[in-house]
């Protein structure tokens, strides 16, 4: 029996807590302390919680609800309104809700690599997941180039064309089971099925087959579009140098070092030295590739360099082609130089015909690009080269507080950045805005960014040079919306936390370059100190 109910607090929580099993979480911790109410996601990804019953237990949920949170969740803010009981009778997962109720921006978590759990069911015969490829739960699996729009629900997802089974739809609706709310959750009888595919894009194999098949034409010399979860890469055994020398010609990257992909954390140590940080980093949720020292030469994958990027598995699909690849893969994004990464079949097979010879397909769509991210490690401390999949939109902290600001990069390895209540929300890579392609995938993405943390921003800055087409962009944005648009000396901007020096080809103040610069703090301000005379 409840006890009887004295208090009723309305609860909004702010931070990452949709899609990472919060509201799972929530309804098992309101029914342990007795309490009655409901928990529900909100249209700007903040989750609203009431619950009724005895005032302390109601203060221990509270206590229990920041101290005991699912893993991959990220409370930011908890505001609560303490009221009268209403007398309900009740606890439950109410139907999300798209109204707004926050002054912080929340977020969806990022893409999460696959777990243990979901390894263990695809490689378990006697599991009804055994050898799917999409097997996922709430601790694993595509997030942000999953969503389409808030809140965080399968009809809000590229899930929505998949209906749950009834198998599925039981565990969906089972409090106990870890694919509770999770939405995501498929198998072979419901979910995404994969297709291998000749080089014309003609059906070769489909299922498990499929993937396995594509694991032993890695290991006989073939070049393979394989599709993530945030674009395609494409593969080749790390082994054959002639075979990834043919690959370079195919994308005229004849000196970029291309990234692999082992199956296991014993296969990278076989080529490649590994600290105790960088496993670590390896393993994690975020999946990312490490540049680690080489062990071996590998010429062709990183020419003239000591070192090489790895990364593990971290889809069902990768799991389960090196169940017939013994193989490291080379796993390089597959784009055009200047574009951004492929992420839809058919402009996969138009644009990488005749460049590779097979593909590896599946059904769902990817609602945003997200290449891999990129981390290495200095003096044991990590440092992000590329900051996108398992980290993007995930916000960074800032130690003082912001306005509402949208930012553009420069020209090169660009991204976009809101700014809001102390918070930086990055979008993905994006590229060199020099195609048009990538300058629509930069309006896109930030456009996403602004939806999911529900930002309007004051101010639009952008870099100095007038000519940048993200200057342009910017300029236009600051026009349609009303808002100042602010230029920014891009060479300054590493500098606004220390007294250094910088190399840069151009984009110098008074319209002129002068490359190797020494900046200092002076009358409130950056002023740079040329130290070679004026190039241009």
């Amino acid at each position: 029996m409840f006890p009887p109910c004295k208090m009723r607090a309305e609860i909004r929580v702010t931070g990452i807590v949709q899609g990472v099993g919060f509201r799972p979480f929530i309804y098992r911790l309101a029914i342990a302390n007795a309490l009655r109410g409901h928990v529900l996601n909100l249209g700007d990804a903040g989750v609203e919680v009431v619950v009724e019953g005895d005032e302390n237990a109601i203060k221990k949920f509270i206590s229990e609800m920041k101290s005991k949170r699912p893993p991959l969740a990220s409370i930011e803010n908890i505001d609560i309104v303490w009221k009268k009981s209403e007398g309900l009778k009740t606890f439950e997962i109410k139907k999300s809700s798209d109204k707004m109720g926050g002054r912080e921006p929340s977020v969806i978590p990022p893409d999460i690599g696959i777990c243990d759990d979901c390894i263990k069911e695809i490689t378990d015969p006697e599991n009804r997941r055994y050898n799917y490829f999409f097997t996922t739960c709430t601790n694993c699996g595509p997030r942000y180039t999953a969503i389409k729009k808030l809140p965080y629900d399968r009809r809000n997802t590229t899930m929505d064309e998949f209906p749950m089974c009834e198998k599925c739809h039981e565990e969906y609706t089972n409090p106990a089971d870890r694919r509770y709310h999770a939405q995501t959750v498929a198998c072979s009888e419901c979910g995404p099925q994969v297709y291998l595919l000749d080089g014309e894009g003609r059906k070769v194999e489909s299922g498990s087959r499929a993937i396995w098949k594509a694991g032993e034409l890695l290991m006989n010399k073939k070049i393979i579009a394989i599709k993530g979860n945030g674009g395609f890469h494409l593969s080749c055994s790390a082994f054959y140098p002639d075979v990834i020398k043919r690959l370079r010609v195919a994308l005229g990257r004849m000196q970029k070092p291309f990234a692999l992909m082992a199956g296991s954390i014993e296969g990278i140590k076989s080529i490649a030295h590994v600290s105790k940080e960088e496993e670590m980093a390896l393993t994690s949720y975020i999946k990312p590739i490490v540049v680690l020292e080489k062990k071996r030469e590998m010429e062709e994958v990183a020419p003239e360099l000591h070192n090489v990027g790895i990364m593990l598995p971290y889809t069902g699909l990768h799991v389960m082609i090196f169940q017939r690849c013994s193989h490291p893969i080379v796993m390089t994004s597959a784009n055009m130089p200047g574009e951004p990464i492929i992420y839809r079949n058919e402009e996969a097979i138009k644009k990488l015909r005749g460049k590779v010879d097979y593909f590896l397909v599946y059904d769902r769509k990817i609602a945003h690009r997200c290449d891999d991210s990129v981390v290495r490690f200095v003096d044991g401390n990590l440092s992000l080269i590329r900051r996108s999949r398992g980290y993007v939109p995930s916000p960074v902290k800032l130690p003082f507080g912001t306005g509402n600001v949208l930012a553009f990069g420069a020209e090169l390895n660009v991204t976009s950045c809101v700014l809001s209540e102390g918070k930086a929300f990055l979008s993905p890579y994006i590229g060199n805005t020099t195609k048009f392609d990538t300058m629509q995938f930069l309006e896109e993405e930030t456009e996403h960014m602004l939806s999911l943390t529900n930002v309007k921003p004051d101010v639009v800055a952008h870099d100095l040079h007038p000519h940048f087409a993200t200057t342009k962009m910017a300029e236009e944005f600051g026009r349609e919306h009303g808002i100042p648009s602010v230029p920014v000396q891009h060479q300054s901007c590493p500098h606004s936390v220390c007294d250094g020096r910088a190399w840069d080809w151009g984009g110098g103040w008074y319209c002129n370059r002068w490359g190797w610069l020494r900046w200092r703090w002076q009358d409130m301000g950056w002023r740079n100190s040329p130290l070679l005379s004026r190039q241009i």
